[in-house]
This record gives structure tokens, C-alpha cells and sequence, in this order.
């Protein structure tokens, strides 16, 4: 028998150096090379520190490598790595299953666990559509839910997203968001809120799709990558009694939101409202592939056995660092520390606005926080400046502050940072946030 040697072993030399290995679609923030992370910060690998007010894009909610985080992660990969669901029941996932299901208020709640936040939302739509029989899902315009063929036919937070992948799947409409600062009649308080986002959707049930047709709503309970859209008081709880009244589920799409991010465990706290479905993601493992759905027991039994699944939905490492994320979540209060760091943030730069002209609007819940920039010598003076949110992100990385951008436009500055950051932290952000505003409308 002819022998099969493996493939021999790459002994030149690796430049870690050279970026060109990654492919370009990866629109790109910044080239830095990082060694490691510590709590609010990053450092390079010539030794650089960076305060990392991106998270991941909202995931390291617990800080880089929390030493309570990275030690269940170690002590689980020396036990096992991958206990198929299929297969086999691991402690990590019994464990976390039930943690997860007593998040919500009341009982008979259950997890079903999977990688991404896409796949999450898409194990959502399916559990909607075999538990009503119905084919239609409705999302609202602005808002982002994946990059998966579902998910982008789900997503409108801009046509990058989406734009060339067309046709995408079917059987899915869009309604508009309450934008109180884009409001057609003019920007206005959401306390006051003059959107027309109900008459909008009731035109939707006259005009294109009957709501018996309907299975589910899918809404972000604050637009993430459409620029970070705090809805008026009303508008939740007023969803909420219309999908009642149409037997139409409601999902909360809680990947940006949730695990403590806005003050609230899951941000639809803040209207006490109680959807029928939760999406959950991204720091739910702080920073390891996790994700998954909650859902009453009576809507998960809807799923035939064998109906949906996957290879590596709630991996046993991944498991075990989202129960040592809900341990130092409660332990160290991060719910209450992104309240009041939040609070903190959002007060010292509400008077960006008053300052410069160019900054349209300022808003934020917990640590989810927005800068809105516009060319005020344009139009009604809201026109969309993305080139300015550009540059107050370059100055900020010059000064060692890491942010990102959000908006249909790109004409958001959004500040996300850990929910572990300490005050001293946060006025350190604040002082370079005003420095690079004032220095890129210089």
C-alpha cells in the first residue's frame, strides 16, 4: 500500500506584519496588531495601549480576557472541547440552558442555543413561522439582523448589506422606525413623538399583507447599526398590544442590546415589555461564538425533533464562559455600572450639540452611545456628514481611542465601551471625544 505523507511543514518564516494575508472585504477600522487585552483596553504588539470603546462591535461586555472568564474557558478545554447536542449532554449547557430560561419574568421559558446572532435570528423566523403557520415575517426599516440570505432579506440599516446580493428571500416586509431626529416634519423629543411608524404599519396590513398572515415582527428595541435609535416611550408597549391583537409573535432582536448593555439586563426592561421571542448574542460569552433564542417552552415544542439544530449550536467551551460571564456580570454589578457610566457619558457630550452645529444629535441608553453628524449649512440642516464622523474616529484612534461608526450613511460616531469601564476611564473618553471633534471640524 502506497503511503500518504502529510504535507510538509511551513518552516520559512511568517511576516506578521504584512495585513495583505486578510481579504479585503473586511472593511477595515484601523491596522493595528493587537498582543492582548486587559479589561477597557488593548495593546499592540510594540506595546501600545488603546481604549477600547468598540467591545468587539458591543460583545466584550465583561472586558478583554476577564481573569473569571478566561479561567472557566481553560478549565473547561482541558476537560472537553466539543460535546455534540445530538449526542451527548454536557454540565456547561444543562447548566446555562437553565440559567438562560430564568432571565425573563414569569416561568416556562426555554433556550435553544446556536453560534451567531444570523443564526439566531434565523432560528427565530423558523420557530415563527411552524408555530403559527404562517409565512410572513415583518422588520423595520433601519434595521440590521445578519448577513445570511434570511437575515439579509431582514436587514435595511444600508444597502452595502444587502445591495448586491439580491434576490433575497421572500416573504419578508419592512416598516419604518421611529427616527425622532429624521422625523419629516422635523426633529423633535421622542417624549413628544410625531413619527407615524403605527399609521405606516397599519397602511403595510392594508396594502401589501393581511396580519393573519402574518408570523412575527422582528424588531431591534434600539437600532444598532442603523445608528443607535432610541424609540419614544410608546412605541414598544403600543407593538406589543397590536401583535397581541393579531396573534402575530413578537421578536426582540436583543444581539446589540442584551446581557446588560443599556442599563437593563435586556433592553425591552426599559418598557416593560415581554416579547414573545429573545435573540440574543453577542455578550452573552465575552467574545467566544455563542448565541441563541429564548422562547416559552410551549412555542420550542413546536419544533419537531431533528426539524432545526447545528454541529456546534452551544459548544461546551462557549458554554462555560457564558456561565462565568452571568456570574461576573451579577457579582460586579456591570448591569448598574452601564447605567451609570452611560449616564455619565451621554451627559458630558449633550453639549457637543449646543457647541458645534454639526453635531445634529446625541442620545444613547447605557453604554450605547451616539453622535449624529450633519452638514448644518445644507438643506434643513440635517443633511448626513459621513466624511466628519470619518475623521472624528482617525483623530480619536490618534489619540489612542478606539470608536466606530454607525448609520445609514455612516454619519454616526457610536461609543460602546465594556460595561466593566471604570468613571476615570469614561472622562478620559469624554476629553478625547471633545479634542477630536473640535480638531476634525477644524
Amino acid at each position: 500500500m502506497r503511503s500518504t505523507a502529510w504535507p510538509a511543514t511551513q518552516t520559512a518564516p511568517v511576516d506578521l506584519l504584512d495585513r495583505s494575508v486578510v481579504p479585503g472585504v473586511w472593511a477595515r477600522y484601523t491596522d493595528l496588531v493587537i498582543d492582548r487585552g486587559e479589561g477597557s483596553w488593548l495593546v499592540t504588539t510594540d506595546g501600545q495601549r488603546y481604549l477600547d470603546y468598540t467591545s468587539g462591535i458591543g460583545v466584550t461586555n465583561t472586558g478583554h480576557a476577564h481573569p473569571r472568564v478566561t479561567a472557566a474557558v481553560r478549565a473547561q478545554a482541558a476537560r472537553l472541547l466539543h460535546g455534540q447536542q445530538n449526542i451527548v449532554y454536557h454540565k456547561a449547557g444543562l447548566e446555562l440552558h437553565a440559567r438562560l430560561a430564568g432571565l425573563l419574568p414569569g416561568g416556562g421559558w426555554g433556550a435553544f442555543l446556536a453560534n451567531s446572532g444570523a443564526e439566531a435570528v434565523e432560528a427565530s423566523v423558523k420557530l415563527a413561522r411552524v408555530a403559527t403557520g404562517r409565512p410572513v415575517i415583518i422588520a423595520f426599516r433601519g434595521g440590521f439582523h445578519g448577513r445570511t440570505a434570511q437575515t439579509m432579506a431582514l436587514t435595511s440599516s444600508r444597502v452595502t448589506i444587502r445591495g448586491d446580493f439580491e434576490p433575497l428571500p421572500g416573504s419578508v416586509h419592512q416598516t419604518p422606525f421611529p427616527y425622532c431626529y429624521r422625523a419629516p416634519a422635523g426633529p423633535h423629543d421622542p417624549l413628544d413623538c410625531t413619527c407615524d411608524w403605527e399609521a405606516q404599519l397599519e397602511l403595510l396590513f392594508a396594502q401589501v399583507v393581511e396580519p393573519s398572515r402574518v408570523a412575527a415582527i422582528l424588531v431591534e428595541p434600539i437600532i444598532g447599526e442603523g445608528g443607535y435609535l432610541i424609540p419614544p416611550p410608546g412605541f414598544l408597549p403600543r407593538l406589543r398590544a397590536i401583535t397581541s391583537q393579531h396573534g402575530i409573535l413578537l421578536i426582540a432582536d436583543e444581539v446589540q442590546t442584551g446581557f446588560g448593555r443599556t442599563g437593563r439586563f435586556f433592553a425591552m426592561e426599559h418598557w416593560d415589555v415581554t416579547p414573545d421571542i429573545v435573540v440574543m448574542a453577542k455578550g452573552i460569552a465575552s467574545g467566544l461564538p455563542l448565541s441563541g433564542i429564548l422562547a416559552s417552552r410551549e412555542l420550542l415544542d413546536s419544533w419537531a425533533p431533528g426539524s432545526h439544530g447545528g454541529t456546534y449550536g452551544g459548544n461546551v467551551v462557549c458554554c462555560a464562559a457564558a456561565n462565568a460571564t452571568l456570574d461576573v456580570i451579577a457579582d460586579e454589578g456591570l448591569v448598574e455600572n452601564a447605567e451609570l457610566r452611560g449616564r455619565q457619558l451621554r451627559h458630558a457630550l449633550l453639549p457637543l450639540a449646543q457647541r458645534h452645529p454639526a453635531v445634529g444629535d446625541v442620545r444613547g441608553l447605557g453604554c450605547m452611545v451616539a453622535i449624529e453628524l450633519v452638514r448644518a449649512d445644507e438643506g434643513d440642516g440635517r443633511t448626513p456628514d459621513p466624511t466628519l464622523a470619518k475623521r472624528i474616529l482617525a483623530e480619536a484612534l490618534s489619540r489612542k481611542l478606539l470608536l466606530l461608526s454607525a448609520g445609514t450613511w455612516g454619519q454616526v460616531v457610536r461609543i460602546i465601551p465594556p460595561l466593566v469601564t471604570t468613571e476615570q476611564e469614561v472622562d478620559q473618553a469624554i476629553a478625547i471625544i471633545g479634542e477630536s471633534v473640535a480638531a476634525a471640524l477644524s
